[in-house]
């Protein structure tokens, strides 16, 4: 489809807030929490990422598309966002390894998108007013239709989404033959979680979100990832409940982003859902163990409550958010287990924080050299 050709589409947000633009991928209506995204590449990645599931992105970087998509580029088995908000959506790309246009993958994925409109007006608009649900359509045009339908949409607060996008069964990735064995629990992986254990010789087993602690055991991992993934880690005490089993195992935990929150959950550290999330690659964290920055990957709407962590006896505070001072990373003391809110595996983003997969394997080790 031509530029000259795209329809007529409108974005309405939650507050009555109106802008019109022009069709891009699906032609249809989607809703979804609206949130804006910094990162200049990676777009693929971002779309596929299961933590965007029930949400609708907002691209700030003005070129979407450009590239193309390439099936190397996934981080699940296809499309999590909702839909998609730019300013230009490129029906042609210019990298030669691609195999298909983002309005062909859109098309196919049943994803609906507007493109065409002020993005920094909107970027504006949220940072303000804060997180809200919008909606979108190319088959609606009516204003007024558009807003009731809207009303009828559920706050991200409170939702439990892991169960949407978590495997239906267990399987397994890596050298079955490797020396560490480690259980993911899947509340929404990226794939590049488990190729960057099976990179550091562990042979993993991904388990549905739900899984009891009991059935984890049978396989006796020699650690336990908590995956990223989508909604809100105060309602998911199913989750809470495994993980306060594993903090009493003593098997090694490592948890990232949804991870990380269900951690702090599970040592009674609250979680809130912040004004405007964290969503981007150029999120500068400190870790206060090493005293250096780094340049982070990050992807979340929910944080941990400071006040709870500053009470508590069990648990640290290891790196903090230089922006606005959140917490982004925590270690309990009187277990081996630790976490933080970025995504140490990037894809996309800066390789700045992989040294935790690393500390991870070494935690492993140590707990099965004292075993023996």
């Amino acid at each position: 489809m031509k530029y000259t050709e795209k329809k007529p589409a409108i974005l309405v947000l939650e507050d009555g807030t109106v802008f019109h633009g022009k069709a891009a991928g699906a032609i249809g209506t989607t809703t979804g929490e609206i949130f804006f995204n910094t990162g200049m590449t990676g777009y693929q990645e971002i779309f596929t990422d299961p933590s965007y599931f029930g949400q609708i992105l907002l691209a700030t970087h003005v070129h979407i598309g450009n590239y193309g998509i390439h099936p190397d580029e996934v981080e699940s088995d296809g499309v999590k966002i909702s839909g998609l908000v730019c300013r230009g959506f490129s029906d042609t790309y210019s990298r030669p390894t691609a195999t298909k246009s983002i309005q062909e993958y859109f098309e196919e994925q049943k994803v609906v998108a507007i493109c065409d409109v002020d993005t920094r007006a909107i970027v504006r608009h949220i940072r303000s007013k804060g997180a809200m649900n919008c909606i979108i359509s190319s088959e609606i045009l009516d204003v007024e239709k558009l807003k009731l339908m809207l009303k009828e949409v559920p706050s991200m607060a409170g939702l439990e989404l892991s169960s949407m996008v978590t495997t239906t069964a267990p399987y397994f990735y890596g050298d079955a033959n490797a020396t560490l064995k480690v259980a993911v629990l899947d509340f929404g992986v990226k794939k590049n979680i488990i190729r960057s254990l099976a990179k550091r010789g562990c042979y993993v087993q991904v388990f549905p979100a739900r899984t009891s602690f009991s059935d984890i055991k049978k396989w006796n991992p020699d650690g336990i990832l908590l995956s990223n993934g989508p909604g809100d880690p105060a309602v998911m005490q199913y989750a809470v409940k495994t993980v306060k089993e594993i903090l009493n195992s003593n098997i090694p935990v490592f948890g990232i982003c949804l991870g990380h929150q269900l951690l702090a959950e599970a040592c009674g550290i609250g979680t809130y859902k912040m004004f405007n999330g964290h969503r981007g690659i150029n999120h500068p964290v400190k870790n206060l163990i090493t005293g250096h920055c780094e340049i982070t990957s990050q992807n979340h709407g929910f944080a941990v409550v400071e006040d709870d962590v500053k009470k508590s006896k069990t648990v640290e505070v290891t790196h903090v958010n230089l922006n606005d001072g959140t917490i982004e990373g925590i270690r309990v003391k009187d277990a081996v287990a630790f976490s933080v809110q970025y995504h140490p595996e990037s894809a996309p983003g800066p390789h700045d924080s992989v040294y935790l997969f690393d500390e991870f394997v070494e935690e492993m080790k140590n707990v099965v050299v004292e075993r023996i």
